[in-house]
């Protein structure tokens, strides 16, 4: 109002500065009635004209991209350009924090290690993340405002996005069947949808492992646990000669010791899954090592071979002592078991340029086929199940290994040849060997 108000008066102002300039003229040139009308008419439409071309200046400067100032005059034109060109700045900061926040927002969607989609009310892609990209076989910028349903062409993600019941996920595998991962859809806004997907193939082997190891020592447990029901029974219901009845309990016994073994594994390996890592600071002779096993396997041997040790007079190894003596006793007394009589079995310790070393157990025995190798140290595996239990063998013996040489920060190789014997070797880092300190000597002349 107040503008309209300038304007008015700055017109009556021109007006009457027209019609005494008008008078004036018209006074001098003999026209003294009209000289004041047609000043002021005059004055009044200059000041009109002043003002529309004011005004014709910011519309044109509103009709463009207002990326320059608004147009610089007094008055009101001046004014309303000044007001809407700090509008039209504070639009534009308004609106790019609001793109830096969705772009901040966007990118922490971005590192998530899940897989996040937006999709309109028609099922196409708004967005998505390459963790999406990735589990659906998408590219993340070509494929946006496309139908979801025209690019995962899985039947039962196709359905389950039909459905509209999301109560629970679904689970689907990658276009190359690599992966397996869980879909969750979730609904907002007007007919709006979020895609989450998550990678559980880890935990879908980790639960196959889990329900093939609860089968194998049910299996492992029962059988031994039949045959000493069948020798309960047979023992309680016949009547059997003294040569029977110690047959029949050398039979209990020997499934006896089985089960035992096997429960004994069972609970080695529980025990290095849950305990701490072995101390670097407690040292043991690798010579020490080598001969307790040697010995261990001779007694298991019987004189049927020929075991030797050799190497680690100097050297000791950080550690647990008990661990370390499991790791080389499960080799050297598979290594029996699987050497025909006659056969030889080396126990080493070599040390490598790096500064670690390696403890290996070779044989000449019966060896393993290539294919076999990559799956020796899991739980329950046997290359020949009939044979491993005919030599007493529980299916966990290099599981332990393995498991003992990780937690001393080494690993297990393995190299073998149908007819030509295995070696197994367990390397071990330099931070966990050194020199063993020299005795020292008693000085000349001391009593």
């Amino acid at each position: 109002m107040s503008a309209l108000l300038s304007r008015a008066v700055w017109a009556m102002l021109a007006a009457a500065l027209g019609a005494l300039l008008g008078d004036a003229v018209g006074h001098a040139w003999g026209h003294a009635t009209t000289g004041a009308p047609v000043g002021a008419a005059l004055l009044a439409a200059l000041a009109a004209a002043v003002d529309g071309w004011r005004g014709r200046r910011l519309l044109a400067w509103l009709r463009t991209e207002q990326t320059g100032a608004a147009p610089r005059d007094t008055g009101f034109w001046g004014e309303l350009g000044y007001r809407v060109e700090r509008g039209f700045r504070q639009r534009e900061h308004q609106i790019e924090r609001e793109r830096g926040r969705l772009e901040q927002f966007l990118s922490a969607i971005e590192a998530s290690p899940n897989g996040v989609m937006l999709l309109d009310a028609g099922g196409q892609i708004e967005w998505c993340n390459s963790v999406a990209a990735d589990h659906f076989g998408l590219d993340p910028v070509r494929d946006r405002r496309q139908r979801v349903t025209n690019l995962v062409r899985q039947p039962a993600f196709v359905a389950f996005l039909q459905a509209g019941a999301f109560d629970e996920p679904l689970t689907l595998v990658d276009p190359l069947g690599r992966r397996s991962f869980s879909v969750i859809v979730r609904e907002y806004g007007e007919g709006l949808r979020l895609v989450l997907s998550l990678d559980v193939t880890e935990r879908e082997r980790a639960d196959a492992m889990r329900r093939d190891f609860v089968a194998n020592v049910s299996h492992e447990i029962r059988t031994p646990l039949t045959v000493l029901a069948g020798f309960v029974e047979t023992m309680a219901s016949l009547p059997l000669t003294p040569v029977e009845r110690e047959r029949v309990l050398k039979l209990m016994e020997q499934q006896t010791d089985r089960m035992q073994a096997l429960v004994s594994d069972l609970l080695t390996l529980a025990q290095l899954e849950g305990s701490p890592r072995p101390p670097p600071d407690r040292w043991w002779p690798v010579a020490s090592l080598l001969l307790r096993a040697q010995a261990d396997g001779r007694s298991l041997s019987a004189g049927r071979h020929e075991i030797t040790a050799s190497g680690g007079e100097d050297a000791e190894i950080a550690g647990s002592e008990t661990e370390l003596l499991s790791a080389i006793g499960n080799l050297v007394g598979n290594a029996v078991r699987y050497t025909p009589e006659g056969g030889r079995i080396e126990l080493r310790f070599r040390q490598r340029d790096d500064g670690g070393a390696d403890i290996e157990v070779s044989d000449t025995g019966v060896g393993i086929a290539r294919e076999h190798l990559s799956r020796l140290t899991e739980r329950f595996y046997r290359v020949d199940s009939s044979r491993s239990r005919d030599t007493g063998g529980t299916g966990l013996g290099l599981s332990i290994v393995k498991h003992v040489v990780q937690r001393h920060g080494g690993e297990i190789d393995v190299a073998s040849e149908p007819g030509k014997g295995s070696r197994f070797k367990l390397g071990f880092p330099a931070a966990r060997l050194r020199q063993r300190a020299p005795a020292s000597t008693a000085p000349a002349g001391a009593a």
